[in-house]
């Protein structure tokens, strides 16, 4: 038996649009990889992700990594990751979750996972300690830590600190690349399968985009979603998408745009055809001369591109389309490894 059934529900966090203050909060990072509960009784590792699905099998490396820990048992809370350079790779992290066990294995071996954590729920002697609180169980993971993980190997702490100053340090030394800061009260148990006392204050920022392309919405014939772009020397690559396009504006917006239509919209990198989320009219895109720029609210970049959909801000014809740089974000590639090198 492990210590806590795998099917334990990891406390979870609300979206918060600013930073509390007060002795009761805790700050951390926010890592952009995989949530993760990972269990170890004897020689068994079990991995949980937060929607209750196992792990183990697309990342053998975290399990090996858990079987180097000192401490026969234990359950940890915290995040998977997969350091590439001195960044985190998203993008090589979803590889692993593929069906070929060969794939995952050989992915394993040229692209390490890392586990960082940032909580203990059951110690090394097999006591729980969901009900303890946070200021308790913090200094419980940082002895954990020093007494039971090599240096060296796959799972690292998570920093902490109840100082905003050093959450202010983060944000501006590491820009982007870090995805935000995560609030905890320190004065209350481990909520298990809630959001209270735990938030999430995602970075946002805005950057200015040419529109190389659209597509039509999946129903009608207006527009769906704007190809946003951006310069790298003289190639406009795709970097994503926004489609919050007001719905009032739509008809016009559509009508100006197929005025612009021109192959080949992207000069560099171009969107793919159509996925399998997507219909096949979806998956088609129109190409546009180069000529609108757009203003996008984004949260995250990484792989050459924006991580999530981007949120439409305002057009720019004020902006010169060659204006729109890659060097716009380029603080995201300030590594939000620093952290752990500090910690």
């Amino acid at each position: 038996m492990l210590p806590i059934r795998t099917t334990f529900a990891p406390m979870e966090a609300e979206s918060a649009g600013e930073i509390p203050h007060g002795d009761a909060w805790q700050y951390e990072p926010k890592w952009d990889g995989f949530r993760c509960l990972a269990f170890r009784d004897g020689t068994r590792v079990e991995l949980m992700s937060k929607a209750g699905k196992p792990l183990a099998r697309y990342f053998p490396d975290v399990v090996a990594s858990m079987l180097e820990v000192t401490a026969p048992h234990f359950v940890l809370d915290g995040e998977i990751v997969v350091p590439l350079g001195d960044a985190l790779s998203f993008d090589d992290l979803l590889m692993r979750i593929h069906p070929a066990k060969s794939r995952v294995e050989k992915l394993a071996g040229e692209t390490p996972a890392t586990f960082i954590a940032f909580d203990l729920l059951v110690d090394a002697h097999g006591t729980s300690l969901v009900d303890e609180p946070l200021e308790s169980r913090r200094p419980a993971l940082e002895s954990f830590v020093r007494e039971h993980v090599p240096p060296g190997i796959g799972v690292r702490l998570s920093p902490a600190t109840t100082n905003l100053r050093d959450v202010e340090r983060w944000l501006h030394s590491l820009g982007s690349g870090l995805d935000g800061i995560i609030s905890k009260r320190v004065d209350l148990p481990y909520q298990s399968g809630n959001r209270h006392g735990m938030l999430k204050i995602k970075q946002t920022r805005t950057a200015d985009c040419v529109v190389g392309g659209f597509r039509y919405a999946s129903k009608g014939k207006l527009v769906g979603s704007l190809l946003l772009g951006l310069y790298d020397e003289d190639l406009l690559h795709h970097v994503g998408f926004t489609s919050n396009i007001p719905q009032g504006e739509k008809a016009a917006v559509t009508k100006r745009l197929e005025a612009l239509i021109e192959p080949p919209g992207f000069t560099g990198r171009a969107p793919g055809g159509p996925s399998r989320w997507s219909t096949e009219r979806t998956g088609e895109w129109n190409p546009l001369a180069p000529k609108l720029v757009v203003e996008v609210g984004y949260d995250h970049f990484s792989g050459g591109r924006f991580r999530h959909g981007t949120s439409f801000h305002r057009w720019r014809p004020d902006k010169s389309p060659r204006q729109c740089t890659m060097k716009q974000i380029e603080r995201e590639s300030r590594s939000p490894l620093a952290l752990l090198r500090q910690s």
